[in-house]
């Protein structure tokens, strides 16, 4: 199975490349990044005000003779600038987290609306769990980079490049003795960098994993309580959740070690001012003012330098998901439209496979050569053992997938030139495996289209006899219905799944298997609802009961991915060939006639 945590894409996007493309998605808000960013600085203004006012109200407090007037001055400035930087960064905040929900939202979209049309064979290949990962986990881990990262590093380098304007004015000798730390803080950086990439790579991969295992074994836990294999899976469980913490607790590991490094390096930085600067006081080159505020000043360059290793951890996180998202988003559909693909109004329903050859797989081919043809309205039914290319010939009708060789046509066209949406809202199909939604009966039935009245809806259930069971309930078609249909018996799905295709208003129907592992009673309800649908439209059949297509127009018979015969109920009977044996197997107790 294809691994999209593991896929060699992940490792050829470069983090320009990643800045680049998540910065498209902030391109329609650049009004509100402005807006945020005029705030930010104003905000930076003010608090980098502070330390200076703090220092020069300690030089006043300090002074032979205290001066209350301009105490007052500086300590209304203090608290006036204290109030503005509070103001403007509430404006900052709201307005800059509206935006980043803005920007996660259009970007959720886009993955959805992506996997929407990617071909099934995407589906087969990649995890469910894994897929709900990127919608969800991965575009969460995006948000907080665009709501606490983008803005606030730029904050940071403001206040940088502010402190040490700052710093050089109110002295500049101490300032270049502090710039000695300098050059270990971009090497600390610098490998932590390194180090915590591959961290986060590791525990999203991880984090991947142990969602996808928890949503396969959680639908298939009746499997699991059946063959009693509570404790094996829970052996597993536990070892990609061991897994998992491990690579946190590597992840934690790397910071742990980086914040104590910059807390020793600013520690470093604060001896050599005290030192320094307490002499040049003592020498009374500088007031004790002035040294105050330089610390503050000192303690102010290494909070953002914090926050910035911080933020470069989301970064980080970001950045891995990132590499996730774009390889859903740069992963594309094998079966597309032709650039000149046409848009049908309307068809017969006439079909025919013309020498088709189909693998899955290269060189192992599914189907052989395979030609028929089936008229507008007529029934077919195909049959042949497991394997034999029966199912296939339907995906292939509705392009799940292309063929290598040969043509399908519809109504004389190639399928291949008409468009994907355009030929499928033409066919209806009807599974072995109904599929429901959340929801009620007429939600599931309607689909949401709101080209459907609700007698459409009831006239198709009275058609398909589906109303029977659906009258005694509770709420009738409002009958709210579980996850995956659940409250139902099969035979209720698959007469709801007859009434959805039909009040739809297909000219080709397909029903694969859809009378399997169903009840004698709700088999003769199906009976008549089959007969009934075979006069609105052409009609293909998969069926492993052969007592289910005995009044089909035309049966053909598949063996290893060919066609051995062709022909109705009674002609194939006489021929005594392949369909004989079929039937005489599974009626043989019964004289075949």
């Amino acid at each position: 199975m294809f691994d999209i945590d593991t896929d060699k894409r992940l490792n050829e996007y470069k983090d320009i490349e990643i800045i680049k493309r998540l910065l498209t998605y902030a391109r329609p808000y650049l009004w509100a990044l402005a807006l945020t960013l005029g705030l930010m600085l104003v905000s930076v203004g003010f608090a980098l005000l502070e330390p200076f006012i703090i220092g020069r109200t300690i030089d006043v407090i300090a002074g032979e003779s205290i001066d209350v007037r301009q105490l007052i001055i500086y300590l209304s400035i203090f608290g006036f600038a204290i109030a503005m930087s509070a103001l403007f960064n509430y404006f900052q905040t709201m307005i800059l987290q509206k935006t980043g929900q803005s920007i996660i939202y259009n970007i959720r979209r886009e993955i959805f609306t992506h996997l929407e049309y990617q071909d099934i064979n995407y589906f087969n290949q990649v995890p469910t769990g894994k897929l709900v990962t990127r919608v969800t986990n991965d575009t969460n881990t995006l948000n907080e980079m665009y709501t606490s990262v983008i803005v606030s590093v730029f904050r940071n380098l403001f206040m940088l490049v502010g402190i040490l304007t700052a710093m050089f004015i109110l002295n500049r000798e101490l300032t270049l003795l502090v710039m000695i730390v300098v050059p270990f803080i971009v090497i600390f950086s610098f490998v932590f960098r390194r180090f915590s990439r591959k961290a986060y790579r590791t525990v999203r991969t991880n984090m991947s994993r142990l969602n996808g295992f928890v949503a396969e074994h959680l639908s298939g836990m009746k499997i699991v309580q059946i063959f009693n294999q509570e404790e094996e899976k829970y052996k597993a469980f536990d070892a990609q959740n061991t897994r998992l913490k491990k690579s946190f607790m590597r992840e934690l590991l790397i910071f742990a070690v980086y914040r104590p490094t910059m807390y020793m390096l600013y520690m470093i930085a604060t001896i050599i001012i005290f030192y320094f600067g307490g002499q040049s006081v003592l020498a009374g080159v500088i007031t004790v003012g002035t040294l105050i505020a330089f610390h503050s000043y000192l303690g102010r360059f290494f909070e953002p330098i914090q926050q910035l290793a911080e933020q470069f951890n989301i970064l980080q996180s970001a950045f891995a998901s990132s590499e996730r998202i774009f390889a859903i988003l740069d992963s594309h559909a094998k079966v597309n439209d032709a650039p000149d693909a046409i848009e049908l109004d309307d068809i017969k329903g006439e079909i025919e496979f013309r020498n088709v050859w189909f693998s899955y797989i290269e060189d192992e081919w599914v189907l052989k050569d395979v030609s028929f043809k089936v008229k507008a309205k007529e029934s077919v039914a195909l049959v042949g053992a497991t394997g034999a290319g029966k199912t296939t010939i339907l995906s292939l009708l509705v392009r799940n997938f292309d063929i290598q060789k040969g043509q399908i046509l519809l109504d004389g066209i190639d399928i291949k030139t008409i468009k994907i949406a355009s030929l499928r809202s033409f066919v209806g199909q009807m599974l072995q495996d109904v599929f429901m939604f959340s929801g009620t009966i007429a939600s599931n039935i309607k689909l949401r289209s709101e080209g459907i009245t609700d007698d459409e809806m009831v006239e198709a259930c009275h058609y398909v006899n589906a109303h029977r069971f659906i009258e005694k309930l509770p709420e009738q078609y409002h009958e709210r219905v579980r996850e995956r249909g659940n409250n139902y018996s099969a035979g209720q799905r698959q007469l709801i799944s007859f009434a959805r295709t039909l009040v739809h208003k297909p000219r080709i129907m397909i029903l694969d298997e859809a009378t399997s592992n169903i009840d004698t009673e709700t088999e003769q309800l199906i009976q008549e609802s089959l007969k009934k649908m075979m006069n609105i439209g052409t009609m293909l059949i998969v069926a492993h009961r052969l007592s289910t297509i005995q009044h089909v127009d035309q049966i053909i018979v598949l063996q290893n991915g060919k066609i051995l015969e062709k022909g109705n109920h009674q002609t194939l009977l006489k021929k005594k060939g392949h369909y004989y044996h079929l039937y005489e197997l599974q009626y043989q107790d019964q004289t075949v006639h």
